[in-house]
Order: C-alpha cells, then structure tokens, then sequence
C-alpha cells in the first residue's frame, strides 16, 4: 500500500526545518481552537510565541508546521487534545513522526526505503555517504523540485538524520544508528486509528507501507494490534485474509483524548 504523503516531488525543506518538537509543543499550548488557522499564524508572528530572535526562522518554522499538522482540522484538534492532556513526550514524538514522514516525501522515501532496507538486512550504522548517493541517484531521475548540487545534498543529508534523531527513529550524536526503540503501544493505536479514516480495509491497514517508518513487518504489526485489543485500545479480528479492526471513539480527537487518559 503506497502512502498518500509518497506524492510529490522532493524539496530541501528540511535543511530548515527538523523536529521542532518543542516549537511544536509551543504551538498546540497556544493555539486557539475558536480562530481560523491564518489568525491563529498571525498571533504567532505578531506575539512571537515561538520567541525567536529572527523573523525569518518564525516563518520558516509556521510555514513547516502548516505543512506538517495543519491541513486536516482533525488532526489538529487530535494532537492539540495530546497535549493539553498531558500525552507523554515519548508517546507524542513517534506520532508528530508520523505525520511529518508523511508530509514530506523525501523523510518518508528515506525512512521507508533506504533506512527500512538497512534494518531488515540487519544492519544498524548508517552512513551518511551512502544517503548522499542514494540522494544523488533520485535527483539525478527528477525526482527533486530542481537539480541538487552536491553541497545542497549533503545539507539535506545532514538534515534529514539529525530530524530522524530527534525524534528518536536513529541515535548517535555523531555516528548514527538506527534506533532500537519499540514504537509505543499508544503511538500504534493512535496510527492504526489515523490509517483507519483512509481505508476500511484492515489488510491494507496492516500491510501499508507507512508502518515502515518503524521498521515494522506484517508481523510486527499484527502483534501489536493482539496487544492494543488485550489492553481494550481497539478491536482486532482476523478470520482467514479477512480483517475487521474497530475503535472505541468516533472521532481522532476523541480518541487522543481516551488514549491520553491510557496514558496516565
């Protein structure tokens, strides 16, 4: 199952952009459900809620987070819901993950390909040189809004592995790794719930490519769907190739809310 966000061509982005995961914390605290999106970005600037010394790196930074979490009303309502709750840091950052590899083609294709083929062959070091090639390659085949020079590459390199870092899919302040952390069982439930609005298909659920960004097989995937309905996060039935997977909350802000409330 292809993912909708592996649409598009790829941009440099990222060289401006990372994790921001406190910036992002910053946004939820602060942002005014009753106000339209615009409003609530031209408070950010005028108050400068992100307190930034520069003007510039203030619309970097909404013009990365417009991208990332604010397009679908639903999403944002969810993640505010996580943290005005409380949700745990660990929990939440495999989450605005998930919606950032998907809101960016070239986090997700290097997530989902390059990285995933290094750990289903059993490799953990990641080699920046390698990524640069690879890079290379795809911009060489147009897939990149302009043709990369070689410096541009390796700052999106660069880029790329210290977001990954941040938000714990690799380790290593200097050489990275790929990460040994298990995604969360909340984090699961929260994705499964997400991919569920986009299909009524639970193989294609279980199949998609997105759980990817975790370095999870069919397998993997499965089991913690047994876990999330042990512990009552949803219902998971499979009967032959056919698969029923059901929530227990109508919407996704409904759900953060319930799964912030697992969490503590």
């Amino acid at each position: 199952m292809s993912a909708i966000c592996n649409r598009g061509m790829y941009t440099s982005r990222i060289i401006k952009a990372g994790a921001l995961f406190e910036d992002t914390i910053t946004l939820f605290t602060f942002w005014d459900i009753t106000s339209s999106v615009q409003e609530n970005l031209d408070r950010f600037r005028s108050q400068n809620l992100f307190a930034k010394s520069s003007r510039s790196r203030v619309e970097d930074i909404l013009a990365v987070f417009r991208r990332r979490y604010l397009s679908d009303p639903m999403t944002l309502r969810a993640l505010i819901a996580f943290v005005r709750a409380a949700f745990p840091k660990e929990y939440l950052k495999p989450i605005l993950y998930f919606h950032t590899a998907r809101a960016d083609p070239l986090v997700y294709d290097v997530a989902t390909q390059f990285l995933h083929s290094l750990y289903r062959s059993g490799r953990k070091d990641v080699i920046p040189l390698e990524l640069e090639r690879l890079i290379l390659q795809w911009s060489k085949e147009g897939k990149t809004t302009t043709s990369w020079s070689q410096a541009t590459i390796r700052r999106v390199t660069q880029g790329l592995l210290a977001t990954l870092r941040d938000f714990g899919i690799l380790e290593g302040e200097v050489k990275k790794r790929i990460s040994p952390a298990r995604l969360p069982l909340l984090s699961f439930a929260y994705i499964a719930f997400y991919l569920r609005r986009e299909t009524q298909s639970g193989r294609k659920i279980l199949e998609s490519s997105d759980w990817h960004l975790f370095f999870l097989s069919p397998r993997d995937v499965e089991q913690l769907f047994l876990e999330a309905h042990q512990h009552g996060l949803l219902e998971y039935q499979a009967a032959g190739s056919v698969i029923r997977i059901d929530f227990p909350a109508a919407s996704l802000e409904e759900y953060a809310y319930a799964l912030a409330e697992r969490a503590h």
